[in-house]
This record gives C-alpha cells, structure tokens and sequence, in this order.
C-alpha cells in the first residue's frame, strides 16, 4: 500500500500555546523542538512512502524546513487533526492510506502505526483503524480517582465482536461492576489517538456535520462512527513507559524522562 504519514501541527492551543515549538531533551541531552521529535517517531515507521507535517502556522513550517521535512500548509478554519488530514489529502499523490501522526505523540511506538497498516491491508471494510491497549486493573483505579477528582484521564473504547469500534468516551467504559477489577488485568481498553484512514474515509468526514455526541464527548473519531464509517479497533501492546502527550508545561519533564528511559536522543 502508498502509505503516507501526515502529523497535523498547530500553534494556536488553548492549554499550551505554542507546544509544537517547546524544546525538549533526550538521552544526549540535545534539545528538540517537539514537532521534529514527532516527525522522527514518524520516521521510524517501517513501510511508508513519505513523512508530512501539515500546519496553518509559518512559524511551524519553518522549524520543519530547518529540519528537513515537508510540510503542507491548510487552512487555520480545520477543527481536529483529521479534518487538517482530509484538506492536506489534495496535495498528496493518491495514497492508498494515510495515517495521522499526532503532533504531540512524540512517544508513539513505530509498532503501533505498523499493526495499523497490516490491519487495513487484511481488512478491506474498514474504512478507519485506530489503536487500544488493555489497561491493567491498577490503571482503571488510578482514572477512577482522576475521574472522582473531576478529571479526564484518557478515552476509553468499546467494540464489537470483529474488532470494530462502537464507542469513544472521555469517561471510563464499559460500566465496572464489583469484582471486575479483581484480576491484574481489566475490561477497559485504552484508545492511542493515532489513525489510518482510506481517502474515501476523510471525504465522508468532512461531508458529515459535526454531531451533538463529538461536542459533547470533545473527540474527534466520533464522527466517523455518526456518519457510519467503520472503524477497526486495533489491540497492541502497552509499552513499559508511559505514553504521555505534550498537552501543558508540567507534562515537559516526564516526558523528557520518557525518552531518556527509552534511549531517544
């Protein structure tokens, strides 16, 4: 399959303005910005065509250019990552796949994106493929206090019996009944916000309006589940480090320790 990565990038956030650009140290101690550390998690994926950043920002696009990476510019009016996927898709060369990189998942595993691709190449139906990891017991209890606390920890997934998905939430699903988290292992699957979309896929979702459900929820793939998009829900491996986003300055430090635990320079 003609494999592209896009990682969508934007300046303007409302938690940490600027994050693409915020330097952070690996093992070298060598200081990058955030936006080439995601553009080499990228790079590490084995069996993709080309790597793009895609962007509404100058100043964005030339720290990519400084670092050796094309960048495709879109409109500042994009919502989400994967409506900045949809418009960057007329630039590109009619990919068979395009996977969305997030611009502040700089410690995504090359892995994860890879069983995304065989997914999509063994699976003709699914339009979309997302990845999940099962959450030990004791990490459903830590988002249970997070969630007691007022919250939001990560999104939770549920699927069918093929693997497709029939739910995202914020809030920790399925309900946990007395006794489920009694094993070292729980019912509740983690959702890793990366995604391989068909071309197809991108056209729908910029053709469906955005639904009371992905307001409400502040998540992005439910609109492909509204407009009736399938999306396969792909299991992988929890990695023995956190897979903690660039999401507020306090997130800096660990995530500097992330990649020097797993010897990123």
């Amino acid at each position: 399959m003609n494999t592209v990565i896009l990682v969508p990038a934007r300046f303007a956030s409302s938690r940490y303005p600027g994050k693409p650009l915020v330097a952070l140290k690996g093992s070298s101690g060598v200081a990058k910005p955030l936006i080439q550390r995601s553009v080499e998690a990228a790079r590490r994926v084995s069996g993709v065509a080309g790597v793009y950043v895609t962007t509404d920002d100058e100043r964005i696009a030339a720290a990519c250019s400084a670092f050796g990476v094309g960048v495709i510019m879109t409109s500042p009016e994009c919502r989400n990552g994967t409506e900045r996927c949809a418009e960057a898709l007329a630039s590109l060369h009619e990919p068979d796949l395009v996977i969305n990189f997030q611009g502040d998942a700089l410690l995504t595993p090359p892995g994860f994106v890879e069983a995304l691709i065989a997914r999509m190449c063994d699976d003709s139906d699914a339009l979309v493929a997302t990845p999940a990891m099962r959450l030990r017991s004791q990490e459903v209890q830590a988002l249970q206090a997070e969630e007691a606390a007022g919250r939001v920890g990560g999104t939770s997934v549920v699927t069918d019996a093929q693997g497709y998905a029939l739910y995202f939430s914020k809030r920790l699903i399925p309900h946990l009944p007395k006794g489920a988290l009694d094993g070292a292992s729980s019912p509740v699957r983690l959702h890793v916000g990366v995604y391989a979309y068909r071309p197809v896929a991108l056209d729908r979702y910029v053709a469906t309006p955005v639904s009371d459900l992905e307001q409400l929820e502040g998540l992005e793939q439910l609109r492909f589940l509204v407009a009736g998009i399938p999306m396969a829900v792909v299991d992988v491996e929890t990695p023995p480090f956190a897979l903690r986003e660039l999401n507020n300055p306090e997130d800096v430090e660990p995530i500097e320790q992330a990649l020097i635990d797993s010897g990123l320079e």
